[in-house]
Order: structure tokens, then sequence, then C-alpha cells
């Protein structure tokens, strides 16, 4: 149960929207800099570095929960294996689909967490909640597929299973963060990644690596910014919000990354992309307004 006052709830949903903010603005860095090292290799230097920049930052904290060493490894490790996991299919699907049918199957986490929590708690989302989602992921399909042809090939398949290890994370996330501290998870789940993606890089890839400006950049911003600092304040935030609530804020992402594509690589965004950042915004809007009030929830 998340009885947290609306107050922290607000200031929890806020920080969502940064990371969010801070993921969707990587985009480019990112893309570009994968033209000069692949990409496991570049998940391994991002969550090594992350995962050292943590253990320093956070060493001797989180002594406000009971320690118990073994559970909280647990749980980092299970976190971190579904994060790793959601980014590792995600890259092997890319192999064989299109980057815009990527960008919405994975959206498809949207969906599958209130599905997947449903289950879990055995207790149905308000109704509010599930029309938000709805018109999210409307909205994540229309700024992301530009065609009305759909097939589902194997790289697809793989996306999903992304997407369904996405919405695992945020799940898992969302209990361990109510029985370890913040700081305890975000560390564990990082180094977590960082061991998998070292663990992986030289036998999934052909591992290439050119020292650029680029690669340089990118590796500072998305190590220290969109892994140590973003999943630092997922991992806290969840502690006083649900997992529907945060992947639907999630869903935010590509409308950042548009915005970041306009300013620094001139994007234009067509008027179909932005009728479906409208229904993102208003997903969220509805969410977060609670005009409808039908379904119970466990959160509340």
């Amino acid at each position: 149960m998340i009885a947290k006052s609306p107050r922290g709830r607000l200031r929890a949903d806020l920080a969502l929207v940064v990371v969010a903010l801070i993921w969707g603005s990587t985009f480019v860095m990112v893309k570009r800099a994968l033209d000069d090292v692949s990409t496991i290799l570049f998940l391994a230097l991002r969550f090594s570095i992350a995962a050292g920049a943590l253990w320093i930052t956070f060493r001797g904290r989180g002594a406000h929960y009971p320690p118990n060493r073994a559970a909280e490894l647990r749980g980092g490790a299970v976190v971190g294996a579904f994060l790793f996991a959601g980014y590792l299919l995600q890259t092997a699907g890319l192999k064989s689909t299109t980057a815009a049918k990527a960008g919405f199957l994975t959206g498809f986490y949207i969906v599958l967490v209130p599905l997947l929590s449903a289950a879990v708690y055995r207790r149905l989302p308000q109704a509010s909640e599930v029309i938000g989602v709805v018109l999210a992921t409307i909205g994540m399909s229309m700024m992301t597929l530009q065609t009305t042809r759909f097939d589902i090939g194997r790289g697809d398949l793989l996306v999903l299973g992304c997407a369904f290890a996405f919405a695992c994370h945020i799940l898992a996330l969302g209990h361990y963060s109510r029985t370890m501290s913040y700081e305890s998870l975000s560390v564990y789940q990082v180094s977590t990644c960082a061991l998998l993606a070292t663990a992986s890089f030289w036998w999934m890839e052909t591992p290439r690596l050119k020292w650029s400006w680029a690669v340089i950049l990118t590796l500072a911003v998305t190590s220290l910014l969109a892994t140590a600092l973003s999943f630092s304040v997922q991992s806290w935030a969840q502690q006083f919000t649900t997992p529907t609530r945060t992947a639907l804020i999630f869903s935010l992402e590509p409308v950042f990354a548009w915005i970041t594509a306009f300013f620094l690589a001139g994007e234009v965004l067509s008027v179909r992309a932005a009728a479906g950042a409208v229904l993102i915004l208003a997903g969220i809007l509805l969410v977060e307004m609670k005009p409808i009030r039908f379904l119970s929830h466990p959160s509340r």
C-alpha cells in the first residue's frame, strides 16, 4: 500500500517527469555516439561509470533502513536483471526492425504495467488510469508509427520482450523501493547492469570503440545524468507513486525526444505526431486530475 501525502506524490511525479526529460533529451546524443562504439560495449561503459559514481556518492548512506545486506543484494539484482534484459532485448530487436516500430513496441510497457499490477495485487486500476493509459498508448503509436502497415517479425517480438522486461522493472522497483533505501537500490541495480553488460559485450557482438568527442560527451551525460541520477530519482520516487503512474509519466519520453531533436537536429513534428503528443499529455492529465473514480486501486 502507498500511503503518502498528495504533496509527496506530486513531488514524485514531477521528479519522474524530469527523468523522462533526461532520457528523451539524450536520444539524439546516443544515436550519434553509436556510430563510433558498439551498442552493448557502450552499455557496459555507461553502467560501469554510473555504478562507480553511485558507490562513491552513496557510500555509507541508506542506514535508516534495517540493514539486511543479503536481501538488499537480492532485490537490487532482481531489479537490475529486469532493467538489463530490457536494454538487451531492445538492442537485439533493433537489428531486424525499424526504430519507429521499436519505439512503439517498447512503449507497450505502459499497457503491461497496469495489467501485471492487477494480476499481482488482484485489484483493478482506477478508471481514470485505464483511460489515461489507452490515450497515452494511442498517442505513442501516432508519434512513432507513420504507416498503417504493421507486420510482426522476429525483431518485433524481441522488442515486445523488452517492453515486458521494462514493465517488470517498474513493478519490481515499486516493490523493493518500499523495503530498501533508494540509495542501496540505486547502487545495486545499476551495478547489476554493469556486471551483466561487461560479461556480455565481448561475445554477443563484435566490440567496436573509437574514442571521439561524441562518445566521451555521451558517456558522461548518460552515465551521470541518464543513469546514476535518473535511476536514483526513480528509486526514490516510486516510494510515493504507483507503477501505473510511473509508466504513464514515462510515456512523455518520445515527446521530450522530439523537442530535443527539433532544437538540435531541426526535425519537424508532423500533424499526426503532434496529435499523438497531445493525447499523451491528455492521458497523463486525466490520471493526475482523476475526474473518473469507478474502480478501486491497491495504492489508494
